[in-house]
């Protein structure tokens, strides 16, 4: 209504003499009610047949009436061009104007279409009543206006990696996130999207995943009653924060399935809503808008790498985005080799459920079951490429980020760099290639396992074995050798009963630090010309 009044103003000023010119030389503001209304029987009585006056009225009324800015009888607030921007931020959010809506369809939507209709739908793991399944730019576009005051706009800053990987790498850091996880844009948007008597009421999830303690924290920042239900193998620093965020957090179960039922239980009986993470327009439409900011932050890119896995979500709202921007952008997934659920999943045409991982506090969310196929329709249709790499790659990967971007991240954050150092992508040698960050979750007890482990990988950490006569003198010779080679020995130990050679001679074994894998093959060198004899363990 108020764009048709701004028209229908704009064609008065063309029709109007100079002598109403200057009669009409007053203050007055296009966005009234009343002067909508003046303007219209202006235009009844000097240009318009009365048989076109309803077609115009269509305009300004509907079912319910006519439509006014603010509550019925009572004076509209003054909405001055200038307060454009807060009428959009402040009166529509508050619910307090009708507006109509216009739905523009685009070759861009007709193709996001075209990936809906060839894998079927699947309800089985659903928790919000979304009829509409389709996700559009203009979707994500709205999501990025409407949580912009809510999450970080993180940086993507070029990394001092592109030299040794022989491209020009930016790292989204979607890790600087207030719980350290993408997932807070998506929850974000899901959680404002909520009708407001549910919103009242509460909700209420089940784990332990970086989902839920988006949830915790965002709810309570929106005065929304927020419980969590865990497992009682959950960890403890986990619990901690969780209820530090403001939720209330209980304990039950053994198991994420009895955490589950529990939850659904509650749900059923208080009127609490169950989210779990899933793949509806709003969730995914939230979780596209890092898509909207790399496009944004880095020009002329080639190639944007995400994580995937089961939980693509991120991967398919971000490529919905970066390929109605330009087509031309590679987008690419990578998921871990112990457990590739996406290339599966699109190989059967329906999400896999029944891929188990063993290792699931490593890998965190990456671990988790193809959850929706609408995520899966719009990978098929959208990406370009997946691609699997190894534990290992991701181990040395988080390495790699802590040394030079001094960034601790968890395996979610650091596979999609693994996928450049496993040297799984040559093709994008030379171009510019943005990496999204995306987790940053490690738990401590985790954090000195995996860099212990990724030394070791990186033929930073070795160990050796070596038979020396048990006289004095003979250790500290060893030592000397290691010193002239400029290693750190980190641990040294000496056996002296249980060996097999021959009398009053000792087992050394020392584990020894080294600064990259040349300079391990140089004291390799060195000590078999000095102690023949001498065992490295293998890694």
């Amino acid at each position: 209504m108020n764009f048709a009044a701004q028209f229908l103003y704009s064609r008065v000023l063309k029709n109007r003499t100079p002598r109403d010119r200057s009669r009409e030389d007053e203050e007055y503001d296009p966005f009234w009610q009343s002067y909508a209304e003046e303007l219209l029987l202006k235009k009844d009585d000097n240009k318009i047949k009365k048989q076109d006056v309803p077609a115009l009225c269509d305009l300004h009324c509907c079912k319910d009436g006519l439509i006014r800015n603010g509550l019925i009888g009572q004076k509209p607030p003054s909405i001055n061009p200038e307060r454009l921007k807060d009428f959009g931020e402040e009166d529509y959010l508050n619910g307090d104007v009708k507006t109509w809506e216009m739905k523009i369809v685009s070759r861009n939507e007709e193709l996001l279409r075209d990936g809906l209709s060839h894998i079927p739908q699947s309800s089985s793991r659903t928790s919000l009543s979304s009829c509409n399944k389709l996700i559009r730019f203009e979707d994500i576009s709205a999501a990025a206006f409407k949580i912009q005051c809510s999450v970080q706009k993180t940086p993507c800053m070029y990394s001092r990696l592109s030299k040794q990987y022989g491209m020009d790498i930016y790292l989204k850091k979607e890790f600087l996130q207030y719980t350290g996880s993408v997932k807070e844009r998506g929850v974000i948007y899901l959680l404002t999207s909520l009708p407001q008597d549910q919103q009242r009421k509460g909700v209420i999830v089940a784990s332990d995943s970086n989902f839920s303690m988006a949830v915790a924290y965002h709810a309570s920042e929106l005065r929304i009653p927020v419980f969590v239900i865990m497992s009682t193998s959950t960890s403890p620093a986990r619990v901690k924060m969780c209820r530090e965020y403001g939720a209330m957090v209980i304990s039950y179960g053994t198991t994420a399935k009895d955490s589950q039922t529990h939850a659904r239980r509650l749900a059923q009986e208080n009127g609490y809503l169950y989210l779990e993470e899933e793949d509806s327009a709003v969730y995914l439409s939230g979780l596209g808008t890092v898509g909207l900011e790399v496009y944004e932050q880095v020009p002329k890119l080639d190639a944007v790498i995400f994580p995937a896995g089961g939980h693509c979500g991120l991967l398919a709202g971000s490529a919905a985005a970066l390929k109605h921007l330009n087509p031309h952008i590679s987008v690419i997934g990578v998921e871990s080799e112990s457990f590739p659920v996406l290339q599966q999943s699109l190989k059967a045409g329906h999400p896999i459920e029944d891929q188990a991982c063993s290792n699931h506090h490593f890998y965190g969310d990456v671990s988790g079951l193809c959850f929706g196929s609408n995520s899966l329709q719009l990978t098929g249709k959208l990406v370009d490429k997946v691609v699997a790499v190894r534990e290992e790659d991701i181990l040395i990967s988080m390495l790699r980020l802590l040394e030079y971007e001094r960034a601790t991240v968890d395996a979610e954050g650091a596979i999609g760099l693994a996928a450049l150092v496993a040297g799984k992508l040559p093709e994008l040698k030379g171009k510019r290639v943005a990496v999204v960050v995306c987790s940053g979750n490690l738990e401590l007890h985790l954090l000195q396992q995996c860099i212990a482990r990724a030394l070791t990988l990186d033929n930073r950490v070795c160990r050796f074995s070596l038979v020396v006569s048990d006289c004095p003198g003979d250790i500290s010779k060893l030592l000397e050798v290691l010193a002239r080679e400029e290693v750190r020995v980190l641990d040294i130990k000496q056996e002296r009963t249980f060996v097999t050679s021959e009398l009053f001679t000792v087992e050394v074994t020392c584990t020894v630090e080294t600064r990259d894998k040349i300079h391990t093959a140089q004291l390799r060198n060195a000590l078999l010309e000095r102690y023949p004899t001498a065992v490295w363990t293998e890694r």
